[in-house]
């Protein structure tokens, strides 16, 4: 049985966002874990673009991994919270990241320069799938109450993380003898 080249880089594609998450969950530097983060979005965006999505995967990358990681790298600065408690010690996470990278840039330079897929090889779907107008007449419509609640979910979790270490960090600047 043949193995065609698109199963072979979906799952190469596969393995780097696995262990991109596994680097994020086991890194005990908090911007290691959200440079983690960043790379699994990259992989997923390379995942819409099999799915003949670009805009999705455009979507992803400048949205996911420029905006709200920048927003999350600024607030882990802001709070200083660099080094987390707990979690696996070592410097496996620099190799790990690493060969996760040049796995990542090998993939989307064959994909890119030397795969020659062909459109046709393509998902058939409408003109307009995965573009800008169908999709946000579709979140817009169907889907308004869904993303409506995940931005006030997402800003409630924000301010709360904000006040919780915030408080924390102002008990242990009053002292030890300090009264909450």
């Amino acid at each position: 049985m043949p193995v065609n080249v698109e199963t072979v880089i979906f799952f190469l594609l596969a393995a780097m966002a696995i262990g991109a998450a596994v680097g994020l969950l086991l890194s005990r530097n908090a911007v290691h874990s959200a440079l983690f983060l960043v790379l699994n979005f990259a992989v997923v965006s390379v995942f819409f673009l099999f799915l003949a999505a670009p805009f999705i995967a455009m979507v992803q990358v400048t949205v996911y991994a420029g905006a709200i990681m920048v927003l999350f790298l600024f607030v882990i600065m802001l709070l200083g919270a660099e080094l987390l408690r707990g979690g696996a010690s070592g410097r496996w996470h620099s190799a790990l990241a690493v060969v996760l990278a040049a796995g990542f840039v090998g993939v989307l330079g064959y994909v890119a320069f030397f795969s020659g897929i062909a459109p046709e090889a393509l998902p058939n779907v409408d003109a307009g799938f995965g573009g800008p107008q169908l999709l946000g007449m579709d979140l817009f419509q169907t889907y308004l109450l869904p993303f409506e609640l995940t931005s006030l979910l997402l800003l409630v979790a924000m301010i709360g993380a904000v006040v919780l270490t915030r408080d924390a960090r102002t008990r242990s600047a009053a002292g030890p003898g300090a009264r909450p």
